[in-house]
């Protein structure tokens, strides 16, 4: 393994969450924002984020920002997020609260970087009763967002994030931490594949900013109504990319065992399609790209858990387990998965 891989793109994502107690948060919302409330930890890959129940019963997630992100990168999400609210008002995100003063974080004197949002209500997306009307409600719901985000620029748009499946060449950096023989082999022909089909065409596809990370713990569902979308959070991976990267990380989650991969990624894709048309070149790229996503989730976690044993975020993958995710990869990326899509497409 490449052992100068954490000087760039993969530095944010070596620094974990900072431990910060429950009674800081407590302190920082009331000292900053004025709000009484109480304070209970989230799990966090990056930021340190805490849920506020105020004692008017109004409830916020107060995030502070990992020290290694780029102070203009957090300025990104931000901005982003109130660009959402002026586009779509009606769409189902955190809304920023600001300071007294108008501004939208607070710099500590400890050089934390402090903001505060509105808690949405709902239950994740791996809690929900899974269904292909939820798959294809939440293909249209991320091709929505992605409409609403259409015109947004912002100087950090271009940082480079490792989880943008545009880099999914700099995987070879860190692959060599999967030994196990019959995953490797899965694991290479899915970078193999990317080489092949997808980078040669990468600087021809439609880009814009992007939300890059619908997954199961991003994703609110409507507990009333599983087929109906509660909120999207989590803002952290936004980067501009392709607009087909977007739709294929949004359907990774959608795989479950209710349904067949194949059928699973056909009914989000088929919704995501209806809202935001896709072109047949993109159709044609997203087996890959869902197989390299995948490919990407086990690589990463597997490197994490490898190089840095002390982070909790990341458990041990267990052989068994690896088997598993490479039936998935095999699957999503088959030929039967392209003729799926181009059918739900109407290609």
């Amino acid at each position: 393994m490449n052992e100068t891989v954490n000087a760039d793109i993969f530095s944010v994502m070596t620094v974990p969450a900072e431990s910060i107690a429950p009674e800081t948060a407590v302190d920082v919302a009331r000292a900053h924002w004025g709000i009484a409330a109480s304070a209970t930890l989230l799990t966090g890959e990056r930021d340190s984020n805490f849920r506020l129940r105020a004692v008017d019963g109004a409830q916020y997630v107060l995030k502070f920002a990992n020290p290694a992100e780029d102070p203009g990168v957090t300025d990104f999400q931000v901005q982003a997020l109130l660009h959402v609210a002026a586009r779509d008002p009606g769409f189902p995100v955190p809304r920023m609260v600001a300071l007294p003063d108008g501004a939208l974080e607070a710099r500590l004197e400890d050089g934390h970087r402090v903001r505060l949002l509105t808690w949405l209500h709902g239950i994740s997306l791996h809690e929900a009763r899974r269904s292909r009307a939820q798959r294809v409600m939440l293909g249209r719901e991320l091709a929505r967002l992605g409409l609403a985000l259409r015109d947004f620029a912002h100087p950090s748009s271009g940082h480079e994030l490792i989880w943008d499946l545009a880099h999914t060449m700099r995987l070879r950096e860190v692959v060599d931490v999967i030994t196990d023989a019959p995953t490797r082999r899965v694991l290479d022909g899915v970078l193999d594949a990317f080489a092949r089909d997808v980078q040669p065409v990468l600087g021809s596809l439609r880009r814009q900013v992007l939300y890059n990370d619908m997954n199961t713990g991003n994703t609110l569902i409507d507990a009333a109504d599983h087929d109906r979308l509660a909120g999207i959070i989590d803002f952290g991976d936004l980067v501009e990319t392709a607009v087909v990267i977007d739709a294929a990380v949004g359907a990774t989650p959608q795989v479950a065992a209710d349904m067949g991969v194949t059928e699973a990624i056909a009914a989000f894709i088929g919704g995501f399609h209806a809202v935001r048309p896709l072109l047949a070149e993109e159709v044609a790229l997203l087996p890959t790209l869902v197989a390299a996503r995948f490919a990407m989730a086990l690589i990463l976690q597997v490197w994490h858990r490898t190089t840095h044993p002390d982070n909790p975020h990341y458990r041990v993958v267990s052989t068994e387990e690896m088997a598993r995710r490479c039936d998935i990869i095999t699957a999503a990326g088959s030929p039967a998965t392209l003729a799926a899509l181009r059918t739900a497409c109407g290609k």
